[in-house]
């Protein structure tokens, strides 16, 4: 079987860090037997390449300084405001359509499978129509909670599902908002952890103080507000909260936290593989304090948050998008509501006296992720949805 993913971001180079669970994802599909090439767009003239021994084929969509639409941030963020930015996305789609049916037609692939849809459908639809492929949609939430503030977008998104052979949502969360939009059948299918398993369930050092990890973007899905004003009303004796990674946001968020909270908050900036695992491996807990920002985007499902699992982190999450499939109240962590600091402040000091609770909702998380979020089970399910799709348009 021979599929071609689409998709607005995929590795530029073998140590670069964006999507690794669409590139894992790739990897154990390819590892069981399937032929994946993958389409994507250029980002400031890179050509056409190989990551993992998979051909990713780049499609040139603007001069090299203004091939800046994807890749580092997303999409919808960069054009926030920026009309000139925005009007790229016409010869980005324009490209990526003639790209495709390039491909197609040389190709001969059995299922194309379009990852964000809004707008990589459309660059799908037609070689899909031209060569009779069956084509798989793959949503993760953000263009569907958008529909909220941009109510144009929803006739094209009704559209968009109404083309896809199967629908394939990230969480159940996302499943839900596709049905409201157009009533139709949605697998759920999510990803896993992009760690291995030599380094998961790890146990933990006893620390002077209650270390509190955060790692991602510093961006504004991401709460971290909220963290920094959870941590200015914990005892800095006592608990210390690490902010990994980096992102717009970055200065500002640094100038808070020296305000209020100044002996409570580290800001790590980036780390090496390494230096990551050292920090989940020296954590007593995991926080992930999302929210819906204010373009309407949240967590499509909190990859994230199976990581800091695998690693023997009890965790703590905002109780917002796809975040519940991971994350079951009292069973496998502790949910809280988006934007409450004291709720925060909460968990953490529960987590913190209560040994047995850590120990409790450690046993539930590993069981559940095993059962839903093994790389196996997904790629099962992932093969056997493009079988579907390819005997039924047989």
């Amino acid at each position: 079987m021979k599929i071609l993913f689409i998709a607005s971001v995929y590795p530029r180079f073998h140590t670069d860090a964006e999507v690794p669970w669409l590139r894992k994802s790739v990897a154990h599909l390819v590892r069981a037997g399937v032929q994946i090439e993958v389409m994507a767009p250029s980002y400031q003239g890179l050509k056409s390449h190989t990551i993992d021994g998979v051909a990713v084929h780049r499609f040139r969509y603007a001069t090299r300084a203004l091939e800046i639409l994807t890749h580092d941030e997303g999409a919808p963020s960069k054009m926030a405001g920026k009309p000139w930015m925005q009007l790229l996305a016409i010869p980005y789609c324009i490209s990526g359509f003639f790209k495709c049916i390039q491909l197609a037609h040389r190709e001969h692939f059995d299922v194309i499978h379009a990852h964000w849809p809004f707008p990589h459908a459309l660059i799908a639809l037609g070689a899909c129509k031209l060569f009779h492929i069956p084509l798989v949609l793959h949503f993760y939430g953000a263009e569907l909670l958008l529909l909220r503030k941009k109510r144009w977008i929803r006739p094209i998104m009704k559209f968009i599902i109404g083309q896809g052979n199967t629908i394939v949502a990230i969480s159940h969360f996302t499943a839900s908002r596709i049905q409201e939009v157009r009533g139709c059948k949605v697998e759920w299918n999510p990803y896993g952890t992009t760690l291995s398993r030599a380094a998961t369930f790890e146990t933990h050092p006893c620390l002077d103080k209650f270390r509190i990890l955060f790692v991602g973007r510093h961006i504004e899905r991401k709460g971290l507000e909220y963290l920094i004003r959870a941590a200015s009303k914990l005892d800095p004796n006592r608990f210390e909260v690490r902010i990994v990674g980096k992102g717009d946001l970055t200065p500002a968020l640094q100038n808070l936290a020296k305000t209020i909270a100044p002996q409570t908050v580290l800001f790590t900036g980036s780390l090496s593989a390494e230096a990551l695992a050292t920090e989940y491996k020296t954590a007593n807990c995991f926080v992930l304090p999302a929210i819906v920002d204010s373009k309407g985007d949240t967590e499509g499902l909190g990859v994230v948050l199976i990581e800091a699992m695998e690693y023997g982190l009890p965790v703590i999450a905002s109780d917002v998008g796809g975040i519940s499939d991971v994350v079951i109240h009292e069973k496998t962590g502790l949910l809280v509501p988006e934007k409450d600091v004291d709720a925060l402040v909460s968990a953490f000091e529960r987590i913190a006296a209560d040994p047995q609770l850590s120990a409790q909702l450690l046993q539930g998380a590993e069981a559940h992720v095993r059962e839903y979020f093994d790389w196996d089970k997904i790629t099962e399910r992932q093969i056997a949805i493009y079988a579907s799709c390819r005997d039924s348009s047989n």
